[in-house]
C-alpha cells in the first residue's frame, strides 16, 4: 500500500473536482492510502469559517471523515509534510509549487493534479 500524506490544497482538490483517472490509480501506481494530518485538517477548519470558502471546506472534510489521520500537528502544515518527508520518504500529496520543490530536493516524491487527473512526481 502506498500511503500519500496530503496538505490541504491536494484534499480540497481531490474532494471537490471530477478525477478522471481515480479508479486507475491503483494500476498506475499501487493501492493509495490518503493520510490526513491533524495540521491538515486544523487548517481546513480555520477554511471553514471564511464564507467563500465554507462549500468547499464541509464537502472536503466530509470525504475525508474516514481517511486516516496522523497526529502531526504544528502551526505549519509545508512545514510539518516537508519534515515528515525527509523522515518517512512519503509521497506527498500537494498543489504547492514551492513544496514540492522542497520535497523533490529532500528526495520525496509527490502526488499532483494536471488535467484533472492525477499525476505521480518524483
Amino acid at each position: 500500500m502506498v500511503e500519500v500524506i496530503c496538505d490541504t490544497s491536494f484534499l480540497i482538490n481531490l474532494a471537490t473536482r471530477r478525477i478522471k483517472n481515480i479508479d486507475n490509480l491503483d494500476v498506475e501506481i499501487g493501492f493509495i492510502s490518503f493520510i490526513v494530518p491533524e495540521v491538515v485538517k486544523t487548517e481546513l477548519l480555520k477554511l471553514q469559517m471564511i464564507p467563500e470558502k465554507k462549500y468547499d471546506i464541509e464537502k472536503t472534510l466530509d470525504y475525508i471523515k474516514n481517511f486516516k489521520k496522523i497526529s502531526l500537528s504544528g502551526s505549519f502544515a509545508d512545514k510539518e509534510l516537508l519534515e515528515y518527508a525527509k523522515s518517512n520518504k512519503s509521497i506527498i500529496g500537494t498543489m504547492d509549487k514551492e513544496l514540492k520543490k522542497q520535497v523533490k530536493q529532500a528526495g520525496g516524491s509527490i502526488l499532483s493534479f494536471s488535467n484533472d487527473k492525477i499525476i505521480l512526481e518524483s
